[in-house]
């Protein structure tokens, strides 16, 4: 697509559907979505050197703009591209916020940005997160004129978040609203929380450009990626304006475009239900996630299911297609039994035409990648008993340390523990490691170490009560994840080494692997990336050939119904057993770290998913479980 010629649209017309109020543009990926942003801005940027002009650029911080910042140092680097007639104005900072702060948006901005190009130090203009109370009004209305005085904003680089904000103007910002002191919202902080390690640690204020001085801008593109963003993304395309979802008044804009990718697209209407947008090429997917829509819409079994409602519904070409509604019912009720297996390695000597895997080879060799050392328990906990019990050869791949996400007050437990049995130099000296630290401050080395290990055991104690050896349990510490901080580096060819060679060295038949993409710079997507790599290089070898990839989600979403290849129910006994192999993982248990915004434990967020996937398919008209764990096939 060619971006630059759609860029200027007439504001309101849409060749999309007509629920759409707000141009935007779905891609596949952030990274290609990203390229194409940053190509605009740069091209923004030349056009106004060939005219001995200065480019007025507005700048956004967080996750979302992190690959657009990087392609813009790749093509100062590589191709060129000057910013020397280049004025900068960032969106907001955290106050009170010291700037040489890690956390700081003006670290953030020198990180990804300012330290790798030629603009010069006196155009960059980011938010003081450290001026006295008292001047901060005075400094708002100044930072507001700096940006008049230049002409204003003529591009304006954002993301979202899930309250609706656009900069820091939470829900009850005004539309004409100006550069300000605000409070944070709760979910905000939530949000935020990882990067502070604890909520508690996050600033309860920030200093925002307002929505006015944001619409002033002569054009705007937003950035959203991943499933998180995906209702607050709907809500500010379709939705009606409001002081409740503060985005919504970019629908007053006359130059802007939502940039997406395709799990924040998700819910639009012309994503989730096209059926209702406008007419449908029905291939078996799309017929699938139909029928399972209008089945949980209309709250009836599929069998159920008449031509009426095909028809009141948007589906009348789909009966056309297929006949009746009592052909096509029973149709998609065969696939969603299909689905159904309580044998996730295949049955032996069964007839497999008709089942989610093969029957043969009867032994099959498998790997379980976990990202961090428990999503294995947590995501598919029974399907790993089964899999164990059944015969097969389980090998479990932790692919990081996961020494992270473990507290300094668990960690203090444990050495306290050793200090006291054995009064070892080097236990004390980790105890006044751990005591002394500051808030926000790097683990060293051996502080990290000893949370590593922490997750290693807890691994053990959890897949030995699996009945798994330990010889078939193996850490891979993937170099990406070990720099001791939230912000991780990116993937290097020594993480695809090691994936390549723990699966060159099982040869397996079946690959199970987390495929919760809902943060694009999360550990699970980069640990799925580094995996999606190594099997594009081990592609040619033959015994791949036999070899299927099973994704998995993890503690905070699950497949779509429709989305879902192998259902494996389980049992009450199962449910429970799932639970014990969780509670060994006792570092994540209580007061975990990266809670999110979900209050629950673990093991409580997990049984009501699975929970919920067993009365989704009873709904449909299936048989009744107690729960659920759902598969979806990748193939590669």
């Amino acid at each position: 697509m060619d971006y630059k010629s759609i860029q200027y649209k007439t504001p309101g017309q849409f060749e999309e559907t007509r629920f759409e109020k707000i141009h935007n543009i779905i891609f596949q990926d952030s990274k290609e979505a990203s390229v194409v942003v940053a190509n605009e801005i740069a091209t923004l940027i030349k056009d106004k050197a060939q005219n001995k002009e200065q480019c007025i650029l507005g700048l956004a911080t967080g996750s979302s703009p992190i690959k657009v910042y990087e392609e813009l140092v790749r093509m100062h680097k590589e191709d060129g591209l000057s910013f020397k007639n280049v004025i900068t104005f960032n969106l907001d900072e955290y106050y009170p916020m010291d700037k040489k702060n890690p956390q700081s948006y003006h670290f953030f901005m020198h990180e990804h940005l300012f330290n790798h190009i030629d603009i010069l130090s006196e155009n960059i203009h980011i938010p003081e997160g450290n001026i006295p109370l008292e001047k901060v009004n005075q400094y708002c209305i100044d930072y507001d004129q700096k940006i008049k005085n230049v002409g204003g904003l003529d591009f304006q680089l954002l993301g979202i978040g899930r309250t609706g904000h656009v900069g820091f103007n939470e829900p009850g910002s005004h539309i004409n609203s100006g550069t300000r002191n605000i409070t944070l919202n709760h979910i905000t902080r939530v949000d935020a929380a990882k990067d502070f390690l604890g909520i508690e640690n996050v600033p309860r204020n920030a200093i925002t450009m307002g929505i006015g001085t944001i619409n002033n801008a002569k054009r705007i593109v937003l950035l959203a990626w991943g499933s998180n963003k995906a209702p607050i993304i709907k809500q500010t395309i379709e939705g009606g304006i409001s002081s409740e979802h503060p985005a919504t008044y970019l629908q007053k804009h006359s130059n802007t475009t939502f940039v997406i990718d395709t799990e924040a697209a998700t819910e639009l209407t012309r994503v989730k239900t096209p059926w209702l947008a406008s007419s449908c090429v029905w291939n078996d997917t799309l017929k699938k996630k139909a029928v399972v829509w209008l089945s949980e819409t209309l709250q009836t079994s599929i069998l159920k299911l008449t031509d009426k409602n095909y028809n009141d519904n948007g589906m009348s070409s789909l009966l056309a297609e297929e006949g009746t509604a009592y052909d096509l019912n029973i149709k998609m009720f065969n696939k969603l039994q299909h689905t159904i297996t309580g044998w996730p390695g295949g049955k032996p000597n069964a007839d497999d035409s008709n089942r989610p895997e093969r029957a043969t080879p009867i032994k099959k060799r498998v790997i379980i990648f976990s990202p961090h050392p428990d999503d294995d328990v947590i995501s598919m906990g029974g399907t790993f008993d089964r899999l164990v019990e059944q015969g097969h050869d389980v090998h479990v791949v932790y692919q990081t340390s996961g020494n992270i996400a473990v507290s300094d007050e668990e960690a203090l437990k444990f050495v306290e523990v050793s200090d006291s049995l054995f009064h070892t130099e080097k236990a004390l000296s980790l105890k006044n490691a751990i005591i002394k630290k500051e808030i926000n401050s790097t683990d060293s080395l051996q502080v990290r170490k000893l949370k590593g290990t922490i997750r290693r055991f807890e691994s053990y104690a959890a897949t030995r009560f699996m009945g798994l050896p330990d010889k078939n349990v193996h850490f891979l510490d993937l170099p990406f994840y070990e720099t001791g901080t939230i912000k991780k580096n990116h993937l290097s060819q020594e993480d695809i080494d090691l994936m390549y060679s723990i699966i060159d060295d099982i040869k397996p038949h079946q690959i199970y692997a987390a495929g919760d993409l809902a943060d694009p710079h999360g550990t699970h997507r980069v640990c799925l990336d580094a995996l999606f790599t190594a099997l594009k290089k081990l592609k040619k070898n033959s015994y791949m050939k036999d070899c299927w990839v099973w994704l998995y989600r993890g503690a905070w979403h699950e497949w779509e119904t429709y989305e879902i290849d192998m259902a494996i129910p389980m049992s009450p006994d199962q449910v429970l057993k799932k639970r014990h192999a969780i509670f060994y993982h006792q570092s994540q248990k209580d007061g975990v770290m990266f809670q999110g915004d979900d209050v629950r434990e673990f093991w409580v967020r997990v049984e009501d998913r699975n929970r919920l996937t067993a009365q989704k398919y009873n709904a449909l008209g299936l048989a009744d479980y107690a729960a659920i764990e759902a598969f979806k096939r990748y193939d590669f």
